[in-house]
């Protein structure tokens, strides 16, 4: 069943509300991937994710060679795995915006720091896994049930959208 983008959008925001870390991956200079957890910036997933980095890092440098990247987030027997292109973002009011006191311990000088930049991921296809709720019990279940039925929605609910 295909599903329109506001749909898309509605049941990624409500799969990834309240995970605060997710894998975010980009493409190394060899094409090898390099993939490491970021903790994303709190708002209602409109197509964008955001996250804070020092514009010195590895990933920053990563991304100025490549925007393709992908962004997953995980809980229970729910997953979201995003592909889309980073920009960085060095606006100190939208930095301002996002910025919560518990991110000084990682950027001393806070949100006006040169150094500090956001990375805007802009997502432009995502495909998500809505699982059966109770954990291996309910998946077990559910294993089961396709079996004895044929009936796979029993797995749960999932789709590939482009956003």
């Amino acid at each position: 069943m295909a599903v329109s983008r506001t749909e898309a959008l509605k049941k990624i925001n409500a799969l990834i509300k309240g995970i605060k870390i997710a894998m975010f991956t980009t493409i190394a200079s060899d094409g090898s991937f390099h993939s490491r957890p970021m903790d994303t910036q709190e708002q209602e997933f409109d197509g964008d994710v955001w996250f804070f980095s020092e514009g010195s890092a590895r990933k920053v440098t990563e991304l100025h060679s490549n925007a393709n990247v992908n962004v997953s987030y995980a809980s229970g027997n729910s997953y979201v795995s995003m592909a889309g292109k980073a920009t960085i973002v060095t606006d100190v009011a939208k930095k301002k915006e996002l910025w919560k006191p518990d991110l000084q311990a990682w950027f001393k000088n806070g949100p006006e720091d040169p150094n500090v930049v956001l990375v805007k991921i802009n997502a432009e296809s995502a495909e998500y896994w809505d699982g059966p709720p109770g954990g291996m019990i309910g998946s077990a279940i559910a294993a089961v049930t396709v079996m004895l039925t044929g009936n796979e929605e029993a797995y749960g609910e999932n789709e590939r959208v482009k956003l």
